[in-house]
């Protein structure tokens, strides 16, 4: 970490996820197949990267049951953590009301393989016009194809949408990916915001480089639209057979910003605006 830098109070991780066996997982595991990684574990981790807020998203494990995610805010409590659920049109207003009671404040389309997705396209719409009430946004896990084939609900939405893990750019194609430009529009517009996490979900170069590959998509969006993103460590990095030290990926953002100002907006007043100020 550049010693000029260093993480401000109220720092918020923006992308967790909790697998607790207290709570049956309903889909099949594959990739997502994670040991116990519990709240009181990842408190562990917030105390090493001395970060005191965190969002939860509810794994696909758990299909559209949230308990494990609502459980975890419960015992962070709802001053230090809040939640993004996965749910299908078919959800009661009572239950987004008791929802948004329990810190939830979007909800996640994880499509990037719709096979093994528990929502599809089709939900989209018809959700977020049941969110907007709320102050709800939607959380997009798409590939970068898919956000191209889907401009045009992109730009009817009603909500503000959040696109997981740096957009999903391909890394041989980078920014020059059509998907690039629609992103920086909707940010630039303030309609959308994105997620500067998991990094080796694109890399061609790996964890021996520390992802160095995506290093210019990561500080594109930061110089496009500083006030729209947000960090998260994507713990417990699931999709890695041998996790490194989640503290590398908050290096990694150190590496990625220029001023202590930028990354106060980051870590900060950037999620404090789209989490804890959405209120119904």
């Amino acid at each position: 970490m550049a010693p000029q830098l260093f993480i401000p109070p109220n720092a918020c991780d923006s992308h967790l996820h909790i697998f607790d066996p207290r709570f049956r997982e309903v889909l099949p595991a594959d990739d997502m197949s994670a040991v116990p990684c519990t709240a009181s574990a990842y408190a562990e981790v917030q105390r090493a990267l001395q970060i005191d807020r965190a969002v939860v998203v509810t794994p696909r494990n758990y299909d559209t049951d949230n308990a494990v995610t609502v459980d975890a805010i419960a015992q962070m409590g709802l001053h230090r953590a809040r939640g993004v659920a996965v749910l299908r049109p078919d959800v009661s207003d009572s239950t987004l009301a008791l929802l948004h009671e329990q810190g939830i404040r979007g909800i996640r389309f994880t499509l990037y393989t719709p096979e093994h997705a528990p929502t599809s396209f089709d939900m989209v719409e018809p959700l977020a016009a049941r969110i907007k009430v709320f102050g709800w946004h939607l959380q997009l896990h798409w590939t970068a194809d898919q956000i191209v084939a889907h401009e045009g609900l992109l730009e009817r939405l009603p909500v503000s949408v959040v696109f997981d893990h740096l957009g999903r750019l391909p890394v041989s194609v980078g920014l020059d990916h059509p998907a690039a430009a629609i992103i920086e529009r909707l940010m630039r517009e303030g309609r959308a915001w994105m997620k500067l996490s998991a990094p080796y979900l694109d890399s061609g170069k790996g964890r021996q480089s520390t992802y160095e590959d995506v290093d210019e998509v990561a500080r594109h969006w930061i110089a496009v639209a500083p006030n729209q993103v947000v960090w998260g460590s994507d713990w417990p990095h699931t999709s890695l057979r041998s996790p490194p030290s989640t503290a590398i990926f908050l290096e990694k953002l150190f590496s990625w910003v220029d001023d202590q100002a930028c990354l106060d907006r980051i870590l900060v007043s950037n999620p404090e605006r789209l989490y804890w100020d959405a209120e119904a």
